[in-house]
């Protein structure tokens, strides 16, 4: 009815869905960091090995915490969707999948689950590109759909 009027066409599979602008901004502010830091070490006359070293340490510590944070994404293939936050990767099948949900002001995208839970999807966030998280959302929630409990063609 108007219900598949309204649903845009599934992406093609597989698609990765990832804060773009994010990961650039933190992944620009590490480099930047970590040469910065770096050619102060380097600088720095009055400074002796052992502490040059633990400047770059420093740097490698403070720019490994960006590399992290820019790590989220939702890798979503024919079985299923693997969401990859910060510290953990976790694997879905399709039917697992009850709803995906991007409610405002919610700082990620939700997905609840068949088991009762709700798992966090960071790759999915509105944070400096809220059109692309919602069509990111949107597209992830059409597969969820299709793929999904019975609804589409598997």
């Amino acid at each position: 009815m108007a219900e598949s009027a309204a649903q845009p066409a599934p992406p093609t599979l597989p698609v990765t869905f990832r804060p773009t602008r994010t990961r650039v901004v933190l992944l620009g502010v590490g480099l930047a960091m970590f040469v910065t830091i770096t050619a102060i070490a380097l600088l720095l006359e009055n400074l002796s090995p052992g502490e040059r070293i633990s400047f770059v340490f420093t740097a490698v510590l403070l720019s490994s915490v960006l590399v992290l944070l820019s790590r989220p994404k939702v890798v979503a293939d024919e079985s299923g969707v693997t969401v990859v936050n910060l510290t953990n990767t976790r694997r879905l099948e399709w039917a697992q999948i009850l709803r995906v949900n991007l409610r405002p002001g919610d700082p990620w995208v939700f997905l609840d689950l068949s088991d009762g839970t709700s798992l966090p999807a960071l790759g999915i966030q509105p944070g400096i590109a809220k059109q692309q998280a919602i069509g990111d959302a949107r597209a992830l929630r059409t597969l969820a759909e299709t793929h999904g409990t019975g609804t589409g063609d598997h």
